[in-house]
């Protein structure tokens, strides 16, 4: 089934905007299907620090994006799963490291590429909601709605740094600002598929917004543009 057949949402966004848990809760609420992207690309580092690859060594990262084996998954209670080679990985590559590791392994132009196709197979009826940095400029550019969520800066290093409190994991908030903007700069410098809105995309500041307020106005514009 080609992507132009099926009904889709792009929320694309910076580290920290909220946009992986308004993608889960918009996708639930439709009963569409998600593509966490960001996570194929933690995946990515994964494996290759597992088999000792040098994150910078663009064909054998691209050779890693083509061969893995992903499974995605979620608890009865909605959380997020997910299976490298039949071992699960959701708690590895949910670290600060495998961001970082993430953005990095993004920058190559040749994983990009290898993982373009992979991400593209998600777009199925009823419909998808993709995550990530680049799906309504590149993989989905044809997307019935874009959606471009962000905050500052602050906000956002004060929001991961509550979840690694309640998760047990000690961060300061400089250390995380800082993080958060050298992933930034990496994120919207690099030379393929940079961070950028999509000229069509609606803009949505969550700044000092709830989840469940953005989830609401992304879904308003779903049914006015998707006629959902």
């Amino acid at each position: 089934m080609k992507p132009n057949d099926v009904p889709i949402i792009t929320i694309d966004g910076p580290s920290g905007s909220g946009k992986g848990t308004v993608s889960r809760e918009v996708a639930r609420s439709l009963g569409w299907t998600l593509l966490d992207s960001g996570a194929l690309y933690r995946l990515v580092a994964h494996a290759a620090r597992l088999q000792k690859i040098n994150l910078s060594d663009g064909l054998s990262l691209a050779r890693v994006a083509q061969s893995m084996e992903v499974r995605f998954g979620s608890t009865d209670f909605g959380d997020a799963r997910v299976w490298l080679d039949g071992q699960e990985v959701t708690s590895a590559i949910r670290t600060e490291q495998a961001g970082n590791d993430a953005s990095k392994v993004a920058a190559e132009r040749s994983v990009r590429t290898a993982l373009l196709d992979r991400q593209r197979g998600f777009a199925n009826r009823p419909g998808l909601v993709a995550d990530g940095r680049d799906m309504g400029t590149v993989v989905f550019p044809e997307a019935g709605l874009k959606i471009f969520l962000y905050a500052s800066a602050a906000e956002r290093a004060l929001r991961r740094h509550k979840q690694l409190k309640e998760q047990g994991v000690a961060a300061t908030l400089a250390a995380l600002s800082l993080e958060i903007a050298e992933r930034d700069l990496r994120d919207s410098t690099r030379a393929a598929s940079p961070l950028v809105a999509s000229v069509d995309a609606e803009l949505i500041d969550s700044t000092g917004m709830s989840v469940s307020s953005v989830v609401a106005r992304v879904l308003n514009f779903a049914r006015g543009r998707l006629s959902i």
